[in-house]
Order: C-alpha cells, then sequence, then structure tokens
C-alpha cells in the first residue's frame, strides 16, 4: 500500500513539474519541438512509473480526462504545421487516447463488450455513415483538399464521441467530465476578462495585434469573440443546473456567480446570438419547472403560434422557392451590406447550391470554396456560412441534414423522458444537457464555423455518453416509488 502511494506521489509530482516546464517553455519562447520533446518525455515517465500499479483499462480512462482538459486550451500551448494539417495539443493526446484504448480493447478483447453496452447505437451508426458520406461526397466536390481537411476535422470529432461514449459509463464519470468542464471554464473566463481590462489578446486570436478598439472583447483560447460566447453559453447552464441541484450552499453560490460571469462576458462579447440562446434555454428551463397543467397550455400556445408562423411562411413560399432555387444566375452586388442582409445572403447561397447539387449537397468542406469562387449573392466576400445547420445541409445535402436533425431530436426527447427521474447528480446532468442542447441549435449562428470548435465534439460526446448511461438504467422500477435513484448501482 505504501510502495503504491510512494509511486502515485511521485507520478503527481513528475506530471506538475513537466506540465510546469511546458507553460515556462511556452512563454520563453523555445519553440514547438521542445514543447513535444518535454511532452515525450512526460509520457515515457509517467507510463514507466504507472504501468506495473495500473491496468490498461485504467491507463485508457485517465487518458481521456487529461484528453477532455486539453480540448479546452484549444492552440495556446501546442501548435505544429504538418502540411496543411495543423497539430494541436489535444490533437495530439487524442491520438495517444485512440491508441491506448485499441491496445487495451485488442489485449483484453473488451470491445464486443463495449459496443453492447452502448444504449445509442443508432447514434453512432448515424456517425460513421456521416464520415462514410462526407468520404464518397469527395467524388463530386469540386475541391478535394477542402474536403479533405473537413473531414479530418469531422473525423477527430466523430473519434472523440466514440471514445467517450466507450469511456464515461457511469455516472461519476459522467459528473468528473462535469467537473471538468466547469472548472477549465473558470480558467477560461479569467482569460476573457483579462482580455477585456487589459486590452492583452492571445497570439491564437484573430484580435492579437488589431486595431485598439478591438482588444477589449473578450475571446479567451479561441479565434475570436464569437467563438468563445458560444462556449460560454453551454457553460452558463452547466452552472445553472449545478446551482439548483446542489445541497451545498457555497457550491450553489459559486455556481450562480459564475453563472452571471459567464453571461457578462457573452454581453461583453457583443453577440447577440448567443444571448439570445441564453434567453431561449431559459424559456425551456421556465417550461421544465411548471406545473404539469401550465405546461399543457404552454404547449398548446406554442403549438397555435408556431401553425400561425408556418401558415404565413408558407403563403411566401413559392416567391421563396423561386427566389432560392431558380436557376438563372444572379448579378451580385458589391457595394457593402449591412451584417444581417449579409447573413441572409449566405443562407440564400446555400440552398443555391443545394438546389444546384439536387439535395446531395456540394461536397464536403466544399461550401466555402462556392461562397468564395462562385458567390450567386452577395456576402460582403464573406465565405463561412455562420450557421452550422446550414453548414451541414449546404455541405452534405438532405440525407446527413436530416439524420443529424432526427439524431437531435432524439437525444433531446430522450433527455426529456427522463427529466424528473433520479437523484441531483441524475438530473443536475440531464438538465445541463437539455437546456445547453437548445441554447446551441440558437448560438451555432454565431461562430463562422462549428467543425472545427472541439468543444461543440466535447459537448456531443457528452450528451450522447448520458443518455446511453441513463438509457442503461432504464428498466429500473420508478424511483418516485421506491425511494431511491435508478442510477446508483451503475459502474
Amino acid at each position: 500500500m505504501e510502495s503504491n502511494f510512494t509511486i502515485k506521489q511521485a507520478a503527481a509530482t513528475s506530471a506538475f513539474l513537466l506540465a510546469g516546464l511546458l507553460v515556462v517553455s511556452y512563454f520563453a519562447g523555445m519553440g514547438a519541438q521542445f514543447l513535444v520533446f518535454l511532452g515525450v518525455w512526460a509520457v515515457i515517465i509517467l507510463a514507466a512509473l504507472a504501468m506495473p500499479h495500473v491496468s490498461y483499462k485504467q491507463i485508457s480512462v485517465s487518458a481521456m480526462y487529461i484528453l477532455l482538459a486539453s480540448t479546452f486550451l484549444n492552440q495556446t500551448l501546442l501548435s505544429i504545421k504538418v502540411g496543411f494539417f495543423t497539430l494541436f495539443l489535444y490533437r495530439l493526446i487524442l491520438i495517444a487516447a485512440a491508441f491506448i484504448f485499441m491496445v487495451h480493447v485488442a489485449r483484453d478483447r473488451e470491445l464486443p463488450r463495449y459496443w453492447s453496452g452502448v444504449q445509442v447505437k443508432g447514434v453512432m451508426l448515424f456517425l460513421l455513415f456521416w464520415l462514410a458520406y462526407g468520404g464518397v461526397s469527395l467524388l463530386w466536390a469540386k475541391s478535394v483538399v477542402d474536403g479533405i481537411k473537413y473531414l479530418f476535422l469531422l473525423g477527430i470529432g466523430v473519434v472523440f464521441v466514440f471514445l467517450a461514449v466507450f469511456t464515461f459509463t457511469s455516472i461519476n464519470r459522467l459528473l468528473m467530465v462535469y467537473a471538468i468542464w466547469m472548472l477549465m471554464t473558470v480558467f477560461l473566463m479569467i482569460i476573457g476578462l483579462v482580455n477585456h481590462f487589459f486590452d492583452f489578446q492571445l497570439p491564437t486570436s484573430t484580435l492579437y495585434g488589431g486595431p485598439q478598439y478591438k482588444l477589449s472583447y473578450p475571446t479567451s483560447v479561441f479565434f475570436n469573440q464569437n467563438d468563445f460566447a458560444t462556449f460560454l453559453t453551454l457553460s452558463f447552464f452547466f452552472y445553472l443546473a449545478a446551482a439548483k441541484n446542489s445541497t451545498h450552499a457555497s457550491v450553489k453560490t459559486i455556481s450562480i456567480m459564475l453563472a452571471f460571469l459567464a453571461v457578462y462576458l457573452i454581453y461583453l462579447t457583443e453577440s447577440r446570438a448567443s444571448l439570445l440562446a441564453v434567453i431561449a434555454g431559459l424559456g425551456v428551463y421556465f417550461f421544465l419547472i411548471l406545473p404539469r397543467g401550465l405546461k399543457k397550455i404552454t404547449g398548446c400556445l406554442g403549438a397555435a403560434v408556431a401553425t400561425l408562423a408556418i401558415f404565413m411562411m408558407f403563403s411566401k413560399f413559392e416567391k421563396l422557392f423561386s427566389l432560392l432555387f431558380s436557376p438563372s444566375g444572379y448579378q451580385a452586388r458589391y457595394e457593402a451590406l449591412p451584417s444581417n442582409e449579409a447573413r441572409l445572403n449566405l443562407l440564400k447561397n446555400t440552398m443555391h447550391y443545394l438546389g444546384e447539387s439536387f439535395g446531395f449537397g456540394v461536397g464536403a468542406g466544399n461550401i466555402s470554396f462556392y461562397l468564395k469562387n462562385e458567390p450567386v449573392f452577395h456576402t460582403n466576400y464573406v465565405v463561412e456560412v455562420h450557421n452550422w445547420l446550414a453548414e451541414i445541409l449546404g455541405n452534405f445535402g438532405l440525407i446527413v441534414f436530416l439524420g443529424y436533425a432526427v439524431m437531435y431530436l432524439y437525444l433531446f426527447f430522450s433527455l426529456f423522458k427522463m427529466y424528473g427521474t433520479g437523484g441531483r447528480k441524475e438530473k443536475t446532468l440531464i438538465e445541463a444537457s437539455m437546456l445547453a442542447m437548445v441554447a446551441f441549435l440558437v448560438s451555432s449562428i454565431s461562430p463562422s464555423t462549428m467543425i472545427n470548435l472541439y468543444f461543440h465534439w466535447v459537448f456531443l460526446g457528452f450528451v450522447i455518453s448520458v443518455v446511453s448511461v441513463m438509457n442503461t438504467a432504464g428498466t429500473v422500477p420508478n424511483p418516485r416509488k421506491w425511494g431511491q435513484s435508478p442510477y446508483k448501482n451503475i459502474v
């Protein structure tokens, strides 16, 4: 026992010292090669210390936690160009985590058991289909290089989701993911405050070296303020759910303060979509806590308003259809457009390309190529769609878009059916996932693209893992009847 404790102590000390060296070497400008050198030796030393005392499965789980934490650092510590790809710290750790997992399942022959334990097989198969469709779409893509780049980003996102679902198979592990997300958000919000009050931007930001009036926008470790705002939108509901369901006054207080800080930083970014996303998520939250009778009335009113809106849109559908899909060309206007009109034109272009491709999409990663080289409507020379759902629709067509929509609705309504069951831990995970899913749909129109925002894939992997774990316990008796949480025995 004492020997094991000594080994763990030595491993933790080594990890701390090596992490400190990595940070110091980064700010001292010692170069990416030296960082990689230190990182390799860190892995070798820690592996040598840990291997005699832990299993491959334990190493795999630990690697996933390290990977999870590294995703929030973005490109701040390491960025190495390899051809037209860039290797970041989290991508290197992802490769290592995937390798360790494959060694574990091959050595212990546990892959069939992992797959049989997954309760969201349809979701996982859709993600594989998405990748396969993207590969086939290169046959008609005009820019194969852009397509390969995009599929690389899509692939590493899907790999993380698979590793997450196979690894985070218990409530305790999901809570660890939840805690890492909230703790890393604090770190990123501190950087955001430094951005704002000291007009200081990291080199990874597009505002780095920019005009003085832009330096106060909070960007943290992200490319721009819109990316950061979308991340904070998700984090707000993580803090809100923790504050609502915690029994400790200190945790409630700190979580509420951090939630307000997240909203304040979103306000400083001036991301209107993210502020609307917070409002939309709060609207769903208030709907959830309404009494059952009021829920029915509110639901009926909402359905009536939605029906009226659809009817009003349908009366203009013919005109809209001819505007978006008419095969005749359009003369682009090259004067500067208001932001809202430019964004609308981005959607018009996307729908036009969808019609021209007969609903199959222009090919993986090619929507930006079309917007740059074959614009139909003027977009102020913006070449990204700035709408995640439209990006999927334009690149991959109706089949993948509908599949994504069905997947998203399935995950949301699975969580909705589970709402109100289980203990406080389960309610925290369910509420955070549901509300953040609603907010994400609105906030995802703010960043230029979501494919390279890795926290989006972390969030998706987290939600899918929550649904899988909760469905595993779906046959347990009603907890309200038996007075217990149906998930407490899941390991």
